[in-house]
């Protein structure tokens, strides 16, 4: 991926055991705490981008409406004038 060989590596291995020596075990534990900190932080942003800002509200029923359930209407149905209109202002 980046060009390293096992040269490379075991150079970087020995420099790191000069550096950390007995503290290695510990410093790569918390380095690999904090990679899967980083991991769920990206997971929970993504989830939080993904999800959708609106969702429909539950109905208040718990069955599904039969054809023969109707709702009925409780506006009041239209009457026409029953005298013709008059130019009063």
């Amino acid at each position: 991926m980046f060009g390293i060989g096992a040269p490379e590596m075991i150079v970087v291995g020995i420099i790191a055991l000069l550096l950390f020596g007995k503290r290695l075990p510990e410093v790569a534990r918390s380095m690999g705490k904090g990679v899967t900190e980083f991991k769920r932080g990206l997971a929970g942003i993504e989830e939080e981008a993904t999800r959708p800002t609106y969702r429909e509200p539950e109905r208040e029923t718990s069955r599904p409406r039969a054809a023969d359930d109707r709702v009925e209407v409780t506006a009041p149905k239209f009457e026409p004038p029953v005298s013709a209109p008059s130019d009063r202002a």
